[in-house]
């Protein structure tokens, strides 16, 4: 009893420790995964702790349940436009990139320490691919702001490439045991996984989301506990009939988190907090795993090993990946730095321990010591190299505030965030002249650290973030009118909406690009009236040249709601 107590203090003692150290990873630049397993390795055998843990199937059972969290929780956090946009950049760095970096390196590893070609390969395998844990961990936990495409092409490539890392470590384990043989078997095996892996978690995703809406739980926080059942079956059941349970379970999120369900941002809020204490865990018992004391003997062969992988086999296979997908050199050179290594390669160095590969606990250490290597370089000077090569976004800065609409129940509203430049539009208007939709609002403003209660006096100012709440009908309008610059051309999209009669021509033009009068100061009730004259009924309508204005309601003689509607696709020049 009292030894399960004790347990109890240390796990709490060593988590409060490590969230802790996270603040100091955030001021000194070192990523939270190296304070995470140093906080493992002093509680370990070697360190003031003493603790032996050498429970190999523990850890990898654990590892793996750690990794099924983060996945999904990456998968969650992406959206469809992101997957659009980099899906195909990303597939091809987690297949032929994989295959490309892990035979350079495991070529080199094998000259290096002087082993069998097959284990060398082995070796090169392992610590291929890209760490879906590391990359959600340093760009999601630091400011960095990349370019959209970038961002999306890590994030993705991270979360789909461990089908080939799992399909070239297994494949090369079970030949060196003598269970399978080279050939056309592995690549069976790789397709096997990967449409396995895809159908079973695309499955599971979309059957969760049906699921999701149309069951009522009792208390709202059932439902984040709902969706850890669904991430458990969508790694499980690929798993079970062959195929990539890793693969599937960041599908399955990547469904779930673009499909319209109920309580979604507690869903998120708690799955993002679930994924930081996978992630912690997973990182101390890798740390409590490890035997700091046997490092120095492969430190010099791990050092080599690593310097391939990071400077040559990482490079060139981007390179070669990604000569269709017209990178520039600059963004190339930050996606090759960005290969980031975590826990999946340590992971992968317990099959061969697991499985009694000869050699294996040298692998396993120079895997660890590559881990080490990659997180404390390239992880620690990921924003350094970011900024170096100029592929941030400056652009759209992070809202200092979220502003979320949060219910058990479907509402037919979105809150979207806009960030004013000073070439925008609306830039030095009030409130009330920027016509918007009578389906939108502005619900807040963030000025710095400042909340702007909005009033129609308020000015919109340059580096604002202004939260407005609308009906997703027009939110291609208000998109646009977020957009517009002061110069240049614009394009307005066929969209019909209702707009308050007492809005200006002259605002119509400035922030929709609509010309219907010479002069700017009357109002679309005055412009109807004149144009209409007797006519003037509910239903009524103008046209001016692209443009239609209709009477929708009128209360004792007086226009309240006046609709537009804009045909085709028109240009501002």
């Amino acid at each position: 009893m009292y030894a399960v107590d004790g347990l109890i203090i240390l796990g709490g003692i060593l988590l409060l420790i490590a969230i802790l150290s996270s603040t100091l990873s955030a001021r000194v630049g070192v990523p939270g995964l190296i304070l995470f397993m140093g906080i493992g390795m002093l509680a370990g055998e070697d360190g003031v702790g003493g603790l032996v843990f050498d429970r190999y199937p523990l850890a990898h059972a654990i590892g793996t349940l750690a990794l099924v969290l983060i996945l999904f929780d990456g998968g969650l956090q992406t959206p469809w436009r992101a997957f659009r946009l980099a899906w195909r950049p990303a597939i091809a760095l987690s297949t032929v990139g994989v295959i490309i970096t892990s035979t350079l390196t495991g070529l080199a590893a094998a000259w290096i320490l002087g082993i069998p070609v097959l284990l060398g390969l082995l070796l090169g395998s392992i610590v291929g691919s890209t760490d879906a844990a590391a990359v959600f961990s340093i760009l999601r936990g630091r400011a960095l702001n990349l370019r959209e495409r970038i961002a999306a092409t890590l994030e993705i490539e991270s979360g789909s490439n461990d089908p080939m890392a799992v399909l070239l470590t297994l494949g090369l384990v079970s030949i060196l045991v003598g269970e399978m043989d080279p050939g056309w078997n592995l690549v069976g095996f790789f397709l096997q996984q990967t449409i396995l892996g895809a159908l079973g978690g695309l499955a599971v995703g979309w059957l969760g989301a049906q699921l999701l809406n149309r069951v009522e739980l009792s208390a709202a926080g059932l439902y984040p506990v709902l969706t850890v059942s669904i991430a458990l079956l969508a790694y499980g059941v690929p798993a079970f009939i062959g195929g990539s349970g890793f693969l599937g379970v960041y599908l399955a999120g990547l469904v779930l988190g673009n499909s319209k369900i109920v309580f979604k941002r507690g869903i998120f809020m708690a799955h993002d907090g679930g994924a930081w204490m996978a992630q912690i865990s997973m990182f101390i018992m890798l740390g409590l795993l490890a035997t700091p004391s046997r490092l120095p003997e492969v430190a010099l062969e791990g050092l080599a090993i690593a310097g391939v992988l990071v400077f040559i086999a990482r490079p060139v296979a981007v390179t070669l990946a990604l000569l269709p997908f017209r990178f520039t050199w600059r963004e190339l050179a930050f996606l090759s730095w960005a290969g980031l290594k975590g826990a999946i390669p340590i992971i992968l160095a317990i099959y061969p321990l697991l499985l009694g590969v000869e050699g294996a606990m040298v692998l396993f250490n120079v895997v660890f010591f590559v881990v080490l290597v990659s997180a404390l370089t390239q992880g620690w000077s990921l924003p350094v190299m970011a900024g170096w090569l100029d592929v941030q976004d400056k652009g759209r800065p992070t809202p200092p505030v979220t502003l979320e609409i949060s219910s058990l129940k479907h509402i037919e509203g979105d809150i979207v965030e806009y960030a004013v430049d000073e070439t925008a539009w609306m830039a030095g208007h009030m409130v009330r002249d920027l016509a918007l939709p009578e389906t939108a609002v502005v619900a807040m403003i963030a000025r710095g650290q400042v909340i702007v209660p909005p009033r129609g006096t308020t000015f919109i100012q340059p580096g604002d973030h202004v939260f407005v709440v609308l009906k997703p009908s027009v939110r291609p309008l208000v998109d646009h009118m977020f957009s517009r610059r002061k110069e240049g051309p614009e394009t307005v999209k066929a969209i019909e909406f209702s707009i308050d009669p007492h809005t200006s021509v002259g605002e119509l033009e400035d922030f929709y690009g609509i010309h219907l009068d010479p002069n700017p100061t009357r109002s679309v009730a005055e412009l109807l009236l004149e144009r209409l004259g007797k006519g003037l009924t509910e239903g009524a309508e103008i046209h001016a040249g692209d443009v239609m204005l209709s009477v929708r309601k009128i209360e004792e003689g007086e226009i309240r709601e006046v609709g537009i509607e804009i045909f085709g696709e028109r240009r501002d020049v």
